[in-house]
């Protein structure tokens, strides 16, 4: 088996484990093992061929890293409507307690359960409808229904 032979077949392996993980690196690994392999047909040493293919991988998994498909998003769950469907439900506050210097807080029935209730910042501790902004733990950060998005 030739040189070349075997650098497309190692990308074509790596393409094919690229397509289990979805990841992209291995796709970028694979770039590098084709330039490797083409670097081999045109009749150049072992040495440069693998020199080659690790600079071009290198550069093409940094170039996915810098790019939107490389970062990686860690959203606050405690935020995220797609993690906690509470987040933006309403609620009915009916009585809120303030102790001096801290949050203003209330208890409430919210899905058949009683839960603790904490104003979010920016929102006004009266009596009415509230708007779930935040889950932390077994507590509902909420803000004033007619509030804006914060």
């Amino acid at each position: 088996m030739t040189d070349w032979m075997i650098w497309f077949a190692v990308a074509c392996v790596l393409i094919i484990l690229e397509m289990a993980t979805g990841t992209f690196y291995l796709l970028m690994i694979a770039i590098g093992a084709i330039t490797g392999g083409i670097v081999a047909l045109s009749g150049a040493s072992g040495t440069w061929q693998c020199i080659l293919a690790a600079v071009i991988a290198a550069v093409a998994t940094f170039a996915l890293r810098r790019s939107r498909f490389g970062r990686t998003e860690n959203p606050d769950a405690s935020r995220d409507p797609d993690v906690n469907l509470d987040i933006g439900q309403t609620l009915e506050v009916a009585e809120w307690r303030t102790v001096s210097g801290a949050k203003s807080t209330a208890r409430v029935m919210y899905r058949g359960a009683p839960w603790d209730v904490e104003l979010a910042s920016g929102g006004t501790a009266v009596a009415g409808q509230f708007r779930i902004q935040e889950v932390q733990g077994n507590r509902l950060i909420v803000i004033n229904s007619n509030a804006a998005d914060g």
